[in-house]
């Protein structure tokens, strides 16, 4: 009999990847979730519509499920982080809070959490997963606390011992299907555009100086299929990003150097930037999980340059594609 997979947030960034993916992965039958975009065709994919926040539709939505991959989200870039904190925290805890207690209730023998590595500290060393000293940067402090919250209910969840529960940290996320409009993507997505609508020259916000750990997509839907097959324990919590430190004004060169387009870079100080660097340690998953990632940067740029061609409009793309 075939395994019921049920992707949360089908219609976002990571959640179309997941759903691609996992449609071609046979012995599942997989279910999506759509809540304001529209549901897309892939072959195979069931769709479902459901608010994620409303505890009478989920608990139809999960009924019969074996695995919940939760990649549903309130998100944005750093504007909104700055000027609108508050827009991370209110749905995330509510949609999260619904789905784990109906996880359990219906017997679901896995959950997949996308967490993020917003709880860290700025620091120029690889960090662990028990580097989090309980301290979260002031611009960070509400969406920080919130996945902090959803991770120990995950982990409150796991030790009653009905559902096994995985949390992924993830560094920044990039490739096919991410956000590229100047509003709402976050820095890799946002360059992206610059770059590609660019006819001269490309400004970057602030200095350029914040250093990000960049992961390709495919490597993260790669570690969802690893830990579905190999996590052994109740609950895992893992780092899971490419383990490098990349400036800001770094991966606008590689970018403009991937492009081949004759731009000058330039600074707007007056934008709003977060000063804060980060890579991850991701020896943990390695071990218990044989992942590490497999696309290095320049990679992953030139893959996504090629999708960004084929399938975004810079012509048209002046307005925000938020969920």
């Amino acid at each position: 009999m075939k395994q019921s997979v049920l992707i949360c947030g089908a219609t976002g960034f990571i959640g179309r990847n997941l759903v691609e993916h996992f449609a071609t992965t046979n012995g599942c039958e997989i279910h999506a979730v759509w809540h304001r975009r529209p549901s897309y065709e892939v072959p195979g994919v069931i769709w479902h519509y459901a608010d994620l926040r409303n505890p009478t539709q989920v608990e139809q939505l999960l009924q019969g499920t074996d695995i919940v991959i939760q990649a549903a989200a309130t998100t944005s870039g750093a504007k909104d982080i700055t000027s609108r904190p508050y827009i991370h925290v209110t749905d995330n805890a509510l949609m999260n809070s619904v789905l784990l207690r109906s996880a359990y209730d219906n017997g679901v023998k896995h959950f997949v959490f996308f967490s993020c590595t917003v709880m860290y500290p700025s620091s120029e060393r690889a960090l662990r997963e028990e580097d989090f000293d309980g301290n979260i940067t002031p611009r960070y402090f509400g969406v920080g606390w919130t996945k902090v919250y959803i991770e120990k209910m995950c982990e409150f969840y796991a030790g009653l011992g009905r559902t096994r529960h995985t949390v992924i940290r993830h560094s920044n996320v990039y490739g096919p299907h991410d956000k590229f409009d100047l509003e709402h993507s976050h820095v890799f997505g946002a360059t992206v555009t610059k770059v590609m609508s660019a006819r001269e020259k490309v400004v970057i916000w602030g200095k350029g100086e914040e250093k990000r750990d960049l992961l390709h997509v495919r490597d993260l839907v790669r570690f969802v299929d690893l830990a579905l097959e190999r996590q052994k324990i109740a609950f895992g919590r893992y780092n899971c990003g490419l383990g490098e430190a990349v400036s800001v004004r770094q991966l606008c060169d590689r970018i403009v150097a991937a492009s081949r387009r004759p731009l000058k870079l330039e600074h707007d100080l007056s934008q709003p930037s977060i000063p804060f660097n980060l890579h991850l340690n991701c020896s943990k998953a390695e071990k218990e999980l044989g992942w590490r990632p497999a696309i290095s940067l320049d990679e992953g740029i030139r893959d996504t340059l090629d999708w960004w061609r084929q399938n975004i409009d810079s012509k048209t793309l002046s307005i925000g594609n938020d969920e």
